[in-house]
């Protein structure tokens, strides 16, 4: 009987142990607010996602050293979906579910978006997405803090066009919903301008695609024709590694046929040979190299955190910088990290980019930018040689594709709806 009772005694000792371990986690958990973060940290994508992550535990490091978030310490929650496109869906749910984070920094390329959007929709998460895009798309629970089309691929046509008087194009692209999408607004475009369509070469191929030798002598002999000729790429990921060093191979110059690239800036370019690309362009709405003091002082600081002074910034990293600030500030106006309450409250939110303006939260979703233009040089860095005079306001529904054309997107009300018809006044997808 002794024994039994002190094996009881001990059992309820053991008992408030855990209870009062259980309670202390709890109040561990109160105490912060947590912040998912899903990037790609292995696999073919993690040549570009994985300077975000790192970018987005320097912006969570420095909003706790200025006191946190009303009143709590941010708590980053990493995960890897190794650019495994159903593994993000799959990472995004614990997020949501097991880990509770307040908000998503995430994703790259545009299959990992569209893996995430159903769930965040399903569970009413917040995704702000940091990378240029198709457009054709506006939910309630995504920030797109990366360019749409009119920012960055429109743009460039012109640039090229206009400046470069190319006459022939070649759409080059992994073959996902990003490439296609946006060629497809191209093409459209570009027929729009007078371009016969006998002038356009399109060209898909799969992520991590190395064997480029017989598509840069199509490219080239389709640049033989007489008239002057130019590459759009939206390839993604290492492939843009061989890709290049084959233009070199083959003496593809910058001078004949241009390449402008729309997913390859300073992260990507600091892992290649860069001389055979002196001279190729890239679009984006920021460099490393635009002279502002917001933008020496974002370098000093990433560098002071990486503790690297030979690390790149680039226009991913921007766009986080300025979605994780917006969502900072929101969730201040609204006193909350409540979803519904912090939509509300970011749209019209407004905060300095780096490269000189104001970035505004439209009530599309969508944020307002610069378009730069960039020329590779022999030192990895992009000097800008053409931008827009003004910012321009992210457009998420095409005026290029007739179907597009009489949708647009507005979470205010009363229309509250991702893709309104102006024709119709009826609301055709995810609307409150």
């Amino acid at each position: 009987m002794n024994r039994l009772s002190s094996k009881l005694r001990s059992l309820g000792i053991a008992g408030t142990l855990v209870l009062l371990t259980s309670a202390a986690g709890a109040a561990k958990a109160e105490d912060t607010i947590k912040v998912g973060v899903l990037h790609s940290l292995s696999g073919t994508m993690a040549i570009s996602e994985t300077t975000l992550k790192d970018t987005m535990l320097m912006l969570i490091d420095e909003q706790n050293k200025k006191g946190g978030l009303l009143g709590k310490k941010l708590e980053a929650v990493i995960v890897d979906p190794a650019s495994n496109w159903p593994l993000f869906a799959e990472k995004a749910r614990e997020l949501l579910t097991k880990d509770k984070v307040a908000s998503i920094f995430g994703c790259w390329t545009s299959v990992s978006r569209k893996s995430v959007l159903p769930v965040v929709e399903e569970l009413n998460g917040l995704l702000f997405y940091p990378v240029q895009y198709e457009g054709e798309e506006s939910s309630r629970n995504v920030f797109y803090t990366g360019a749409a089309p009119n920012q960055q691929a429109i743009p460039a046509i012109d640039y090229l066009m206009n400046d470069l008087k190319a006459e022939r194009w070649v759409l080059a692209g992994t073959d996902y919903v990003y490439p296609r999408t946006t060629n497809k607004i191209l093409e459209a475009y570009l027929v729009s301008k007078g371009v016969d369509k006998k002038d356009i070469m399109i060209n898909y191929t799969p992520f991590g695609h190395s064997d480029w030798q017989s598509i840069v002598a199509e490219i080239k002999k389709f640049g033989s024709a007489g008239k002057k000729t130019a590459v759009v790429s939206t390839i993604n990921g290492d492939a843009n590694i061989p890709f290049y060093k084959e233009l070199g191979n083959q003496g593809v110059s910058s001078e004949q046929i241009p390449v402008v690239a729309f997913s390859v800036g300073e992260e990507e370019l600091s892992g290649m040979d860069t001389k055979p690309l002196v001279g190729h362009l890239a679009a984006w709405n920021y460099f490393m190299s635009i002279d502002t003091t917001k933008n020496a002082d974002f370098i000093s600081k990433w560098h002071d955190f990486i503790k690297n002074p030979k690390r790149v910034t680039n226009d991913p990293m921007e766009a986080h910088y300025i979605g994780f600030n917006m969502w900072v500030k929101a969730v201040e106006k609204a006193g909350t990290t409540d979803p519904d309450a912090v939509q509300k409250a970011i749209i019209g939110m407004e905060f300095p980019n780096l490269t000189g303006g104001i970035a505004k939260m439209l009530p599309n979703h969508h944020i307002s930018k610069p378009v730069l233009i960039g020329e590779i040089q022999d030192d990895g860095q992009l000097l800008t040689v053409w931008q827009t005079n003004k910012l321009v306001e992210g457009d998420a529904w095409s005026d290029f594709l007739p179907e597009s054309q009489p949708i647009i997107a507005d979470w205010t009300a009363p229309i509250n709806c991702g893709n309104y018809n102006t024709k119709t006044k009826q609301c055709s997808g995810q609307n409150f």
